[in-house]
């Protein structure tokens, strides 16, 4: 976060606008991944504002992802749904798939959290195989996560053991120790 606030201060001080509210996306997004999402969701508004001012689909359309986690993270599910939804529809217009597989991921989080356990399962699934199909092993071990919190809360537990199973194999092979602890937590 300090390099790119360091990033942000110096795009701001040289009039670099359009790297400043590229920084900001960025920044605002670190923030909310750290537990400031108070601070980190304005701060990432006001960027997707300015992109789409300026006319830039792409940081547009990455905005939009990551409001849309900061806002799962905040608690605010109905905007991390709207903004989810959102990003899943400019990924798929553009074709930028892994993307709208990160999308995917996204809408069957907010689906698990607004108790949806069939759409859940759909978007985790649709997630799933696209991540699989790409080759985003991280992506795909956090789809084998979210589909394991998932099965454990609806009571399938069989499925749910199986699939802890297979994102902590996949993290512990990757080294994402964050998340191997995540998936052994979700596990016990």
């Amino acid at each position: 976060m300090s390099l790119l606030e360091r990033g942000l201060a110096v795009s701001r001080e040289w009039h670099l606008s359009g790297f400043a509210t590229f920084l900001s996306i960025y920044l605002g997004y670190a923030y909310a991944l750290s537990g400031r999402a108070a601070e980190g969701i304005p701060q990432m508004e006001r960027a997707m504002s300015a992109h789409v001012v300026m006319g830039n689909r792409f940081n547009h359309m990455i905005a939009t992802t990551y409001l849309g986690e900061a806002y799962l993270l905040a608690g605010r599910l109905e905007d991390a749904l709207e903004f989810t939804g959102r990003a899943l529809t400019l990924a798929r217009e553009w074709g930028l798939r892994c993307w709208e597989a990160k999308s995917l991921k996204l809408l069957g989080d907010v689906a698990a959290r607004l108790d949806l356990p069939e759409r859940a399962d759909s978007h985790y699934r649709e997630a799933l195989a696209l991540a699989e199909e790409l080759g985003m092993r991280p992506a795909v071990a956090h789809c084998h996560l979210g589909l394991a919190k998932l099965y454990r809360r609806t009571g399938a537990h069989e499925p749910a053991r199986e699939h802890i199973a297979t994102a902590t194999a996949m993290y512990r092979e990757m080294g994402m120790t964050y998340w191997l602890t995540q998936a052994e937590a979700a596990g016990a």
